[in-house]
């Protein structure tokens, strides 16, 4: 006997999450190579915080959320971000912070670089214009080193320099559950 999809199950059948399953947490961001992603595990580590550090597999720095959605608007996604002429960009990874309510502790620049800047906002535009509705927070880009962090202290530490190579779109769940991270596309920072 062959299964059935779940679209063609009876209504008394069917939950929430059957309902959900083309849908995708996703969000853009730029990658670490390895060297940086073990600096960037040891710092997580050893910065005077508490909480839980970000496991070294998922280190990233966010450019857009654009949260839950379908595979289709994925898709269109993708096809609208091929387009994009993508900068070169260099960071200069120097100052810890901890943001108090979502209690995460990251290392980020002091001052945003234009391109940073403009690529996330390019980014943010091209996720509705696919019609996903973003939060309208300002940009601060960062990479979360630990989680759920009630005590923060600030200390200077070694500047981390960061020329990524590449931005990439990632699937971190699915039908708007957390899960791990799968990378779906990437696209080269050529200039």
């Amino acid at each position: 006997m062959a299964l059935q999809e779940p679209s063609a199950w009876p209504d008394r059948w069917r939950s929430p999450m059957t309902e959900r399953v083309s849908e995708q947490r996703v969000f853009f961001a730029l990658w670490p190579n390895a060297g940086l992603r073990a600096s960037l595990s040891a710092l997580a580590r050893r910065m005077p915080a508490n909480g839980r550090p970000v496991p070294a597999e998922h280190l990233h720095l966010t450019l857009a959320f654009p949260g839950t959605v379908t595979a289709g608007k994925v898709a269109e996604m993708v096809e609208r971000t091929d387009a994009l002429r993508l900068p070169q960009i260099r960071l200069v990874l120097e100052e810890l912070g901890w943001f108090r309510r979502p209690r995460v502790a990251w290392v980020g620049p002091a001052q945003a670089e234009p391109e940073l800047e403009a690529l996330a906002v390019r980014l943010n535009e091209l996720c509705r214009a696919t019609g996903v509705a973003m939060e309208d927070r300002p940009f601060r880009p960062h990479v979360t080193l630990r989680r759920f962090v009630t005590r923060f202290e600030s200390v200077s530490i070694e500047p981390l320099d960061w020329r990524p190579r590449e931005m990439v779109l990632i699937e971190s769940g699915q039908g708007g559950h957390p899960g791990p991270y799968r990378v779906l596309h990437s696209w080269v920072l050529s200039g």
